[in-house]
């Protein structure tokens, strides 16, 4: 931070929260709202006598809550820059000034109460997501007893007290009698792989090794200290981690396979008992410890859902955010010019983060040094003379992409040619043949649903597969040679939102038994939550199938995912199965009913186009008659 803070071509802004970023790669604007600090930085020696004689006291957050700070302070030891914070809403003497002591007694005259917040404009050409990650809360794991029992902390509590700048120096002690404990149990993943609604399924990745240093930590300070280590997997893999584990064991530390079901307390001695079954040994004991601590794991940021929203990413499932290919982007976002670093992405060490944030720093420069950048020629095109400024590509866009489309001002909608990727959503939610996709337009898709039925239509099975994960997955179940019938013909979209209602509906007109919809995960859509427009989409169609007397079941919807060559061959099978009992008097039946339909749609679209012209010759005969 000292480096960072030093540098000549790195503006750093602390005590400071970004409220928008708008723009597009290469060329994003940031707004940032530098908070007041009622402390002047430039004057500011940090010497601490307003600290001194400040009357506030309040608990410090970075002690976890072991000590307390004044209302003016310092936000942690070694801070950049070295200068006073004062919290405005702790402080006695703001608004208006009651107080005002720590004023009289600077020397340099550095507090200043009536400071306001400053907003920064920024025009820069990326961005890196390092927000880092928050510590799960074991408030709502009772059975441990934390909000019960003084003696139960946290792996966060446990590195401020074993901390030289901590609230003790140093000197470990458990809060009830600040005796140094004899006994010491280590709970592993607590909140992580748990498949009850209080906890995370996922492994949080830093809990073990964590552990093991901490206890190897105590060893060295406490030789004679009992540690017990209560777990479901040591997971030590990393250069150098499996060798750590070894010389835990070796120090002493006892590695107990299995999890407590409750801590108690003696009420007289305040020490914690629990029963554990070894899973190892096969047995069931009860223990006694001085202290417990929990060994809690990550959880994404509390603010990350403003973070998705002022960049479009998208998120996994368990909240934190998805990268824009597994190997081939690690760093990368599904928008341009947004990069990954850190547990912004997924649970990782202080080597893994360092790394990532090297990488990320890496792709950006290779952006900025480019000057210009290159884009897929498969991004959208939209014909103003068509358009109507409803404003809905403007809205289903994951990139916001799309400018304009306004139907108070009559504008119509724009293309940001560098921001769009291609997903096709747009030109598929357009009622009014508006938009283009490149190499993929509706013709292009139309005649290739026309050759598969050209022959034999009852045989087969219209599938539309996104181009990242379903066409990948039959893929996948290609390779693997899985055995699956062979009536399918593929479709393949960049997304499985660009397939329009009109290529089902024209599918079936042309006498496909079946029609499946295939596309990623809604939690791993490679366009952010274009899928999720599919679905919308399906379902309304299903409504009209069914209103039209035509088996909505024959229209299918799977989120089959790259890695599900199993799932793809599965769905085949009962594809087929259900290919079969279609018979031709409903498949005659559908042929005329769409037929109709399209008739109709056909007139009135006819009937539009004509009102259009005969609007525009009303308009121009007062000009003509004038001449």
């Amino acid at each position: 931070m000292m480096d960072v803070g030093r540098h000549p071509r790195i503006n750093l802004l602390t005590y400071s929260e970004i409220e928008n970023i708008g723009g597009y790669i290469g060329n994003f604007h940031v707004t940032v709202r530098k908070k007041a600090r009622y402390v002047d930085e430039a004057e500011c020696n940090a010497c601490g006598e307003c600290e001194l004689v400040c009357p506030v006291v309040t608990p410090d957050e970075f002690q976890e809550g072991f000590s307390s700070r004044k209302a003016i302070y310092m936000p942690f030891p070694q801070a950049v820059p070295s200068v006073y914070i004062l919290n405005d809403k702790d402080c006695l003497g703001h608004n208006p000034i009651a107080c005002g002591k720590c004023a009289d007694v600077c020397e340099k005259n550095c507090i200043d109460f009536d400071m306001k917040d400053e907003i920064i404009y920024l025009d820069v050409g990326a961005v890196i997501v390092a927000t880092g990650m928050d510590v799960y809360d074991p408030t709502v794991m009772d059975e441990y007893g934390y909000t019960r029992l003084e003696n139960v902390i946290t792996s966060m509590e446990f590195e401020r007290l074993i901390s030289a700048g901590g609230p003790t120096e140093g000197h470990f002690i458990r809060p009830t009698d600040q005796k140094t404990p004899k006994r010491i149990a280590f709970i592993q993943c607590v909140g992580s792989r748990s498949q009850s609604p209080i906890g995370n399924p996922y492994c949080s990745n830093i809990c073990c090794m964590n552990t093991i240093k901490d206890s190897l930590l105590l060893k060295d300070h406490y030789p004679d200290t009992e540690i017990t280590v209560f777990y479901l997997d040591i997971r030590a893999f990393g250069k150098g981690f499996e060798d750590l584990y070894q010389r835990s064991k070796q120090a002493g530390v006892q590695y107990i396979r299995g999890l407590p079901g409750e801590v108690f307390e003696d009420s007289e001695t305040k020490n914690l008992t629990m029963f554990v079954e070894d899973t190892v040994a096969n047995t069931v004991k009860d223990y006694e410890f001085d202290m417990v601590i929990l060994s809690v794991g990550v959880i994404p940021r509390s603010d990350s859902n403003l973070v998705q929203k002022l960049l479009t990413l998208s998120r996994t499932e368990d909240g934190f955010f998805m990268e824009s290919h597994p190997k081939l982007k690690p760093v990368d976002a599904p928008t341009g010019g947004v990069y990954f670093a850190g547990c912004a992405e997924f649970p990782k060490d202080v080597k893994d983060s360092v790394t990532q944030a090297s990488a990320a720093a890496a792709r950006a420069q290779i952006l900025l040094n480019a000057g210009q950048i290159s884009v897929e020629a498969i991004t959208s095109v939209c014909h103003e003379d068509l358009c109507t400024s409803c404003g809905i590509c403007v809205k289903v866009c994951p990139f916001n992409a799309i400018t304009g489309g306004d139907p108070k001002t009559k504008t119509p909608a724009e293309i940001i040619e560098a921001a769009c990727k291609g997903c096709g959503t747009c030109a598929a939610e357009c009622n009014f043949d508006a938009i283009l996709m490149k190499h993929f337009e509706d013709a292009q898709i139309t005649a290739q649903i026309d050759a598969i039925l050209d022959k034999d239509p009852m045989e087969k099975i219209v599938v539309f597969a996104c181009n990242w994960c379903s066409y990948a997955g039959a893929d996948l179940a290609g390779l693997s040679r899985m055995q699956y019938p062979n009536s399918q013909r593929i479709i393949r979209t960049m997304c499985s939102g660009r397939v329009d209602s009109n290529f089902v509906l024209h599918a079936f007109e042309k006498g496909a038994p079946i029609v499946l919809v295939s596309g990623c995960h809604f939690a791993d859509c490679h366009y952010i939550d274009a899928n999720r427009w599919t679905q919308k989409r399906v379902e309304k169609l299903w409504d009209k199938l069914e209103k039209l007397g035509i088996r909505p079941e024959r229209l299918q919807l799977e989120w089959i995912s790259a890695a599900e060559g199993q799932k793809w061959a599965r769905t085949m099978k009962d594809l087929e199965e259900m290919r079969k009992n279609v018979t031709e008097e409903e498949i005659e039946h559908t042929k005329k009913v769409l037929t109709e339909e399209r008739k109709k749609a056909e007139a009135k679209k006819a009937k539009r186009e004509k009102k259009k012209i005969e609007k525009k010759v009303k308009k121009k005969i007062p000009v003509e008659a004038a001449a």
